[in-house]
């Protein structure tokens, strides 16, 4: 099996995110904050994903040992080096999550629920815990809990993909719908930070990050017929989740809107 096979499986998927409605439902700075306060967890769970793959792939424990396929391991290390320490707008090295919650204090959008999420986590050390417990939303409770489920019961190959063809490969496309919308909708508000966010996730999946994954997946699943099953099981998970999430937020989205007419 190939890349291309994959994706001929996972098409429908990825156009359902491609062209979904909740873009166009952004039409005031109202809508976009509640945009803003539920896409910020999935900002700050692909990280828990790319660090699960760092683990996995390389060696991030003493002594040191030389672990796996040395390819892979400069392909998510690389990966890594721009996600946790990329520059920002103004010229500094933050992570993209970090950039993320700059951007929604310049659209005055609160973190409170993430900050409060965070908090929760760090004192119960059970991140399923965390989420069970929270008053998030079904379907951002669904998403997370898919992401660390994956993370601490599936294999390499498995994480891989989640991260491979339900994040990196589907974020251009996906966000190129987002920018343009922005940028047609709020021509005059200050969302500086977002849109350095949007454009410089585009830039980097486009062009590095997205083949550099396609790469980890072939190393990761060679010849094996069954992996390639796997990949494609899991990513249509990953992108049926993702799915539910935005019309999760497009719901909330309109049934905002329907209480201030």
């Amino acid at each position: 099996m190939s890349i291309n096979q994959v994706n001929s499986q996972l098409l429908n998927l990825k156009q359902q995110l491609i062209n979904h409605n909740l873009y166009g439902t952004i039409a005031t700075t109202k809508d976009l904050s509640v945009f803003l306060k539920s896409h910020v967890f999935a900002v700050w769970d692909f990280m828990s994903l790319l660090k699960a793959l760092q683990q996995t792939l390389t060696c991030t424990t003493t002594p040191w040992m030389p672990n796996g396929n040395p390819e892979t391991r400069y392909l998510i290390n690389e990966i890594v080096l721009a996600e946790e320490t990329d520059i920002t707008l103004k010229g500094e090295r933050k992570s993209h999550f970090e950039m993320y919650l700059d951007a929604m204090k310049e659209s005055d959008t609160s973190t409170t629920e993430i900050d409060t999420f965070l908090l929760h986590v760090l004192e119960s050390k059970n991140v399923i815990n965390a989420i069970e417990n929270s008053n998030l939303n079904n379907a951002l409770k669904a998403f997370l809990n898919f992401t660390f489920k994956t993370i601490h019961h599936k294999e390499a190959h498995e994480i891989a993909a989640a991260f491979t063809f339900g994040r990196e490969e589907l974020i251009p496309n996906m966000f190129t719908e987002i920018l343009s919308k922005l940028q047609a909708n709020f021509p005059e508000t200050k969302l500086d930070e977002l849109m350095y966010y949007f454009k410089r996730h585009i830039e980097l999946d486009e062009d590095e990050h997205g083949p550099m994954a396609m790469k980890m997946m072939e190393e990761l699943c060679g010849e094996d017929a069954q992996k390639w099953e796997e990949v494609i099981a899991i990513s249509k998970e990953a992108l049926t989740v993702r799915i539910n999430l935005w019309n999760s937020i497009e719901a909330e989205i309109i049934k905002s809107k329907s209480f201030t007419i």
